[in-house]
């Protein structure tokens, strides 16, 4: 009688996963935020000269982290980081927020032409930003959405959050009878803008930009652009108090409230990048490959992913990073050109390496 109740409830597991519906994207936008508040080097030096929460050591150090970090001319830093002194406050953060978010849905909805109404569920991520109402909320509202919709707004969950919304919404729906889901990920800077002295805690206001995305989702493949094919994410917190650290909020000694960036950061990114190649190996690389990574191939160490994937689009957190990344993969420079880039240009950003097929 076990016996058959197992063999009954693998058919089932068997069945279930044999018809799990396909989740395609059908079309993504990204905001940059707003044109006039556009920072080249020579201007977030000076702003900070002036600014009296500074002095000329950690003006020095912002500027040399800055000089390092591969960020261009382009990028764009909020409205409230250009008042003498800085403005962290919640207006200016939920006014950063709606300028961010409500662009790149506009720019979703024109390029799909799917209409609001038609969006069965939403999921949010943003990491240090959590007004009430939530961003989520906000979207709902700005766009009247349905009232039965399924929305979801995720918080403090780092630069790998983007990834968690996808494969929430993905998951969402293959398990409901939907059609399109609408994930938005940001991370709203101005309230988090650091006015003390720790060095850990300045290379914040150095790093992070402004910037946004929003990605359509579907079980459908009209009009897609990509399949979801694997959605793979490792997390090292359990078992490493590095990596539970590595990124985190809180207070200076005095009272100032920041985000520290832990001098172990591409150590522990390091070893997630290692826990993860081990993960999605088997699910994409050609036997050939696998064997040479199990076997820990003197010729290799580590396998060719350019034998399964046309593109990759690497976390560009600092050159740091994508340095990092480069040499763990063993990618050339012209695989890493759009993520040193998007760097460059708009320093977008999630945790894991994503790679893209470039077939359908």
């Amino acid at each position: 009688m076990a016996g058959l109740l197992a063999a009954g409830l693998a058919t089932t597991m068997y069945i279930a996963r044999k018809h799990r519906r396909t989740v395609y994207l059908i079309d993504y936008a990204c905001s940059e935020g707003i044109g006039s508040c556009r920072v080249p080097m020579a201007t977030f030096n000076e702003h900070n000269h002036l600014n009296p929460f500074f002095d000329d050591d950690s003006v020095s150090f912002m500027r040399r982290m800055l000089e390092n970090s591969g960020i261009g001319e382009e990028t764009r830093l909020p409205p409230g980081d250009f008042y003498m002194p800085a403005s962290n406050s919640l207006r200016e953060a939920r006014s950063e927020a709606e300028t961010v978010v409500f662009s790149a849905i506009d720019d979703v909805f024109a390029k799909t032409g799917v209409a609001p109404d038609a969006v069965d569920i939403l999921v949010v991520n943003c990491s240090v930003f959590a007004p009430v109402p939530s961003i989520s909320d906000m979207i709902v509202n700005r766009y009247r959405l349905r009232d039965d919709i399924s929305s979801v707004n995720l918080s403090g969950m780092g630069c790998s959050a983007g990834v968690i919304s996808a494969g929430l919404a993905a998951g969402m729906l293959q398990a409901a009878a939907a059609r399109y889901a609408l994930v938005v990920s940001t991370e709203i800077i101005t309230s988090n803008f650091y006015v003390g002295r720790e060095r850990a805690m300045q290379l914040s206001n150095v790093l992070f930009r402004v910037g946004g995305a929003a990605v359509l989702l579907s079980t459908s493949d009209e009009r897609a652009r990509f399949r979801l094919s694997h959605l793979v994410r490792t997390s090292t917190m359990g078992t490493h108090d590095g990596s539970y650290s590595c990124v985190f909020q809180e207070e200076d000694g005095e009272g100032n409230i920041g985000v520290n960036l832990s001098k172990d950061l591409l150590a522990v990114a390091g070893e997630s990048l290692k826990a993860n190649i081990t993960a999605v190996a088997p699910l994409v690389l050609p036997f050939s490959e696998q064997l040479l990574f199990l076997l820990g191939s003197k010729l290799r160490r580590v396998p060719d992913f350019g034998k399964a994937f046309d593109h990759f689009c690497v976390h560009c957190g600092g050159r740091a990073v994508l340095d990092k990344v480069q040499r763990s993969l063993a990618l050339s420079d012209e695989q890493m050109e759009a993520s040193r880039m998007t760097l460059r240009r708009m320093v977008v950003v999630d945790l894991v390496v994503l790679l893209h097929r470039h077939r359908r």
